[in-house]
């Protein structure tokens, strides 16, 4: 799940609040960065068992005759508590191990929470929608989809909830959600209890690559540093965004000491972090400061591939 994107956003992050502590102690760097990607598979988890919270709320108020006893409204609600999609969350081994690990979180933690947004779901066009259309596996795991993209992430008070709870989630919201909804699309009426849910890594090697570039970037900064310093013809570096300037060292970090990684992708992802992350101008700047770096590094001797 954690791909190397979300990799160079976090070392980012963490590179960030090093630099800013000035405290030399990479060793916590190290920590901190294991524990915001061990969190970001946490929020990744947690987002599931939103949809299984959901669904029990939603029977637990059949149960208790919370809907005005109409059988057609009965029937309604009934339908959302047997979404098979639902169904097949709620006896995923995976997913229940972990809520026997670290809880529901959800419901645990603000009980209200649930309850407020299914109410917001069943007013909702999409719900409507839902139990009007065929019962079926497909229509059960498309309303779920829909109703987590455009109305689960999109809730004032789900974003609030998240902020409130982790500095680690506010920035990881987005691509955690979209894997999210990678794991519902790759569900289908065959899955098992025993199918895996996306493991926390992409790839084995990925763990490994997020330590090393982390550590790189710090004990090669000053170099890094003084290498963009140089190329920056009539520009003060302390008028530069300070942001630009980080996202700049890891860049060169990563094209010194992983070869396998191309020149071109390590500029277009770094590219492509600084448009979420600093001015409209940094991209240009970027990536003309970061072209002329790696002029330098060939001229040099110290950059070989292409």
């Amino acid at each position: 799940m954690i791909n190397r994107i979300l990799i160079r956003i976090k070392v980012l992050q963490i590179f960030y609040a090093y630099s800013q502590r000035n405290d030399g102690n990479l060793q916590a760097a190290e920590k901190e960065l294991l524990l915001s990607m061990n969190k970001a598979y946490d929020l990744y988890n947690y987002l599931l068992l939103i949809i299984v919270l959901l669904s029990n709320e939603g029977q637990r108020r059949v149960n208790k005759k919370y809907c005005k006893v109409q059988s057609v409204e009965l029937n309604q609600n009934s339908r959302l508590y047997n979404n098979r999609f639902s169904e097949q969350l709620r006896n995923n081994e995976q997913l229940c191990n972990f809520a026997k690990q670290k809880g529901t979180f959800w419901a645990d933690d603000s009980p209200h929470f649930i309850r407020n947004l299914l109410n917001k779901i069943l007013e909702s066009a999409i719900y409507v929608e839902y139990i009007t259309k065929e019962d079926s596996y497909d229509t059960d795991k498309e309303f779920w989809c829909k109703t987590f993209k455009n109305l689960i992430i999109e809730d004032e008070d789900f974003i609030e909830m998240i902020e409130n709870k982790s500095i680690y989630w506010i920035d990881d919201l987005d691509m955690i959600a979209s894997f999210i909804l990678k794991s519902i699309k790759h569900f289908t009426a065959e899955s098992r209890p025993n199918d895996k849910l996306l493991p926390m890594f992409r790839e084995d090697e990925d763990k490994e690559y997020a330590i090393k570039l982390l550590r790189y970037t710090i004990l090669e900064s000053e170099e890094n540093r003084e290498r963009i310093t140089c190329l920056i013809e009539n520009w003060d570096i302390e008028r530069l965004a300070q942001i630009d300037l980080y996202i700049m060292q890891i860049a060169i970090s990563e094209m010194l000491n992983f070869p396998s990684i191309p020149v071109n992708v390590t500029l277009n992802e770094y590219i492509d972090l600084s448009r979420y992350y600093s001015t409209p101008k940094s991209p240009r700047f970027i990536n003309g400061t970061l072209d002329a770096v790696v002029k330098e590094l060939q001229r040099e001797g110290k950059l070989f591939k292409d």
